[in-house]
């Protein structure tokens, strides 16, 4: 069974190097949290807000190797209000784990998006 795998973070300044030290900061929590296997990934989509625009998110996890998955960049919606400076991502993963069992994680100010999983203990890695 496939499911998805959300996460979220923000960087202070549009920066080509935070943008990839974050994302990969996010994606190795996620990993972690998760247990994830790399030949499990079906697919990842990735997606910043429109005041980012110096990187790819898919080059960093190109670099922690993830050379044999899908990746897809796209540009958030833009939301009167919105959180700015976010990257995020929605993992495709095959797994049998339960819905309830998969750790969505936030971190930085992202922990603004899920507030019901902080309540829950979930993505809340103080970063």
């Amino acid at each position: 069974m496939i499911r998805g795998i959300r996460g979220a973070i923000t960087v202070m300044n549009n920066d080509k190097n935070e943008i990839l030290s974050a994302t990969k900061e996010l994606l190795e929590e996620i990993v972690e949290s998760n247990n994830i296997d790399q030949d499990m990934i079906a697919s990842v989509i990735f997606s910043m807000t429109s005041d980012l625009n110096q990187a790819f998110p898919a080059v960093a996890a190109r670099e922690i190797g993830w050379t044999a998955v899908p990746l897809f960049c796209s540009q958030e919606l833009e939301v009167e209000g919105a959180l700015k400076k976010c990257i995020r991502v929605l993992i495709h993963y095959n797994t049998n784990k339960k819905a309830d069992e998969i750790r969505h994680i936030y971190l930085r100010e992202a922990k603004k998006l899920r507030p019901d999983l902080i309540k829950k203990g979930e993505g809340i890695n103080g970063r």
